[in-house]
């Protein structure tokens, strides 16, 4: 598949490209209800929600976003039924093959976030190709949490930095925000701006809870393998029209120039 070319957000969307989030998460949402309202199988489902998958993540990168985080298999999914548990990470094995030549297309990085151990063979083998032939992409991060749980991420964190200052490489007082941040798994990237849930739930479901501190949220009733790119640009809208004060005050408002053009 030939690479499309680069979208200007000015034209697509009416937001400027310095107005884009750099960094979108997306809690996909829903595949489960989509299915049983057409009397489907959840696993149905789930694949449904991998070509919704396919259409956001090249419109990211198309449009210059920095990084997108999604949120495809927590650590307490394993708590589903195990031919779920085992459709789902069949499904992930074959989309990591099936995608892997879109991913070159676009010059999308992939990375994956999340505990390794677990993760069937195949599904490490799949993952481990696709991270290691995009590793040198230009463009945007594709980043997967899979097997993630925030609160895991932060233990875990939380035990490399105990070593280290068990180890004397590291003082206790020189722990602050900047070396923690360093010491999960999403170290080297922007935390996220927007995070957008599907399926009209107002929770945020143990996902990158460090990181989201200070992120946009939109929540979308449209269940995930019906959210397509003109949702994923209503979000942006709307992130774009909000106004950031990161705990402070702004001395004036911004420009109304993310307004939509439709």
């Amino acid at each position: 598949m030939a690479t499309k070319p680069p979208l200007d957000p000015l034209q697509v969307l009416g937001v400027p490209h310095e107005a884009l989030p750099r960094h979108i998460a997306i809690i996909m949402d829903g595949n489960g209800r989509w299915a049983q309202e057409r009397g489907l199988s959840r696993i149905e489902g789930h694949y449904s929600g991998s070509e919704a998958v396919r259409e956001i993540v090249t419109q990211c990168a198309r449009l210059g976003l920095e990084c997108i985080t999604l949120y495809s298999f927590s650590v307490d999914n394993w708590k589903r039924p195990p031919d779920e548990v085992s459709g789902l990470m069949a499904l992930y094995a074959d989309y990591l093959a099936r995608e892997r030549q879109t991913i070159m297309d676009n010059d999308i990085r992939m990375i994956q976030v999340g505990r390794r151990e677990g993760l069937p063979d195949e599904v490490l083998k799949e993952l481990d190709l696709t991270v290691d032939a995009s590793a040198n992409n230009p463009g945007m991060t594709l980043c997967l949490a899979l097997n993630y749980g925030a609160r895991t991420e932060i233990v875990d964190a939380v035990r490399d930095l105990a070593r280290r200052v068990r180890a004397g490489d590291l003082r206790p007082n020189e722990i602050d925000e900047d070396l923690f941040s360093a010491s999960l798994y999403t170290a080297g990237l922007p935390d996220p701006d927007l995070l957008i849930r599907t399926g009209g739930e107002m929770r945020v479901s143990n996902f990158l809870l460090w990181q989201i501190s200070y992120a946009e949220l939109y929540v979308t009733p449209v269940l995930w393998p019906d959210f397509r790119k003109e949702h994923l640009h209503e979000a942006i809208r709307v992130f774009a029209r909000r106004e950031r004060r990161y705990g402070g005050v702004l001395s004036a408002r911004p420009s109304p120039a993310s307004s939509s053009t439709e």
